[in-house]
């Protein structure tokens, strides 16, 4: 018997209710936002559950959410866009920005599955079906010129509603993207009124001083700067670190630094890497990091909105010999990070800039890929929980495809809240086993279906 598969219902464009004078004039992009044109898209949805009474209940809810939609594109524009690029041979030129008119604007699909929540939920590995919650899969940033900027897809399954959203990461970061999502929901929530949203997003591009809003590219072809990036087959688990776990990880990786500086993602960070390097068995002088994404909106000065639109992140690193790293205690490679964190201020990130734009590039991933560190994405910070569509609280939250590789590991808010995290790791096969097997780690990690919690 063949396993279910998502089967899509309809499809359409969702257009802003109307064209601002803004939108009418290009987008551009910023040195952050060029860099990831060979990126994937952003890929995350929320589950939620059916509501026991249904009668015309997707119908209605599929008008809503595309009122909504239509609503929010009002406010976030370029997300209605497409891509398009600018090239000259005399004098050389090639620059990409997002044409915010000739478009058919952001794409809606309703989907179907006929699976429960509690198929996709209870195995302990996270089933490779969910990555067919999400459209663009394995879409490079840079197919936007054809590609739709945002794509939702709405998925219904037995007894529950998957709403996929995938996000070109050319246009924005973590923290622009949940705004965006709080937002949609926030306006959902209100019955479609367009008067205002609690956090409007700052569009004026940001560029450093003398530069913008039109960079040039050192291109003369896509080929030269775009690539594919296939993950080998790997084992995907989500951990769930209580509030309690988490403050005796904190407590204890400061103590053992004798300070108290050290944050509570920095520690479990710290916790995570220890862990990961212990059951990869490296060579004692393999020189292994953690690399954790980071907001320089707080970072620049005089500091950007934390509503600004668009990619503002950097990857900062903490690293040292595997060997040295087993040998001290968690305090000491907490600090590590630690000291990577708050080493990247105002003048750091100005002299990525100023390097930058000296010598354009676009992120390669596979690359970039280091197979005995441990990269630390997303962010328990996010309000991922708040976003409701008249189905309640979400079950949980999932993510696609996009940007996983041996030893990733995004956080997000664990569902109860008061400093919980659930840990979205990915591991080669035999590394996830070791894992499991790894009392440390196992101890203070716990499994817990999302439906227990419900």
């Amino acid at each position: 018997m063949d396993s279910p598969t998502v089967k899509h219902i309809s499809d359409c464009f969702i257009k802003p209710q109307y064209l601002s004078e803004e939108s009418k004039h290009p987008f551009y992009l910023t040195s952050w936002d060029l860099a990831m044109l060979s990126a994937q898209y952003i890929q995350k949805g929320l589950l939620f559950a059916k509501p026991q009474k249904q009668g015309n209940f997707m119908e209605a809810l599929l008008e809503k959410l595309k009122h909504s939609l239509s609503i929010s594109l009002v406010h976030f524009y370029p997300l209605a866009g497409r891509l398009k690029t600018v090239k000259t041979e005399n004098p050389p030129s090639y620059f990409i920005y997002v044409d915010c008119q000739e478009s058919p604007g952001a794409r809606f699909i309703h989907a179907s599955l006929d699976l429960t929540m509690s198929d996709i939920l209870s195995p302990v590995d996270v089933p490779s079906i969910v990555q067919s919650f999400f459209d663009h899969d394995r879409a490079s940033n840079h197919e936007g010129h054809t590609l739709s900027l945002l794509s939702i897809q709405v998925t219904e399954l037995i007894d529950g509603v998957f709403i996929g959203c995938s996000m070109n990461h050319s246009l924005a970061d973590g923290t622009s993207y949940w705004n965006f999502f709080n937002m949609w929901s926030e306006i959902f929530q209100a019955q479609g009124s367009t008067s205002s949203i609690s956090r409007p997003p700052v569009l004026k591009r940001w560029f450093p001083e003398g530069h913008g809003p039109i960079i040039n590219l050192p291109y003369t072809n896509p080929d030269e700067f775009i690539s594919r990036f296939e993950a080998p087959p790997l084992r995907e688990r989500v951990f769930h670190f209580s509030a309690e776990t988490i403050a005796k990880i904190k407590a204890k990786a400061n103590a053992e630094s004798n300070t108290t500086e050290i944050s509570s993602l920095q520690a479990l960070s710290a916790f995570v890497w220890r862990c990961i390097t212990r059951v990869r068995r490296l060579p004692s002088h393999q020189i292994t990091s953690c690399r954790m994404t980071t907001n320089n909106r707080s970072r620049l000065n005089p500091p950007l909105s934390e509503n600004y639109f668009g990619n503002v992140v950097s990857v900062i690193r903490g690293f040292t010999a595997a060997g040295e790293l087993l040998e001290h205690d968690l305090g000491w490679a907490a600090w590590k990070v630690h000291e990577a964190v708050v080493g990247l201020n105002d003048k750091a990130v100005q002299e990525w800039l100023d390097a930058w734009l000296k010598s354009p590039i676009v992120y390669q991933i596979g690359r970039l890929y280091d197979p005995y560190s441990v990269l630390i994405g997303s962010s328990p910070r996010f309000n991922k929980y708040g976003n409701e569509f008249g189905m309640g609280k979400a079950v949980t939250l999932r993510s696609g495809y996009a940007h996983k590789s041996d030893g990733k590991v995004s956080c997000y808010p664990g569902r109860e809240g008061g400093g919980s995290i659930d840990l979205e790791m990915t591991l080669l096969p035999d590394n996830m086993l070791a894992l499991e097997s790894d009392n440390e780690f196992m101890e203070a990690a716990s499994f817990v279906s999302p439906l227990d919690s419900n």
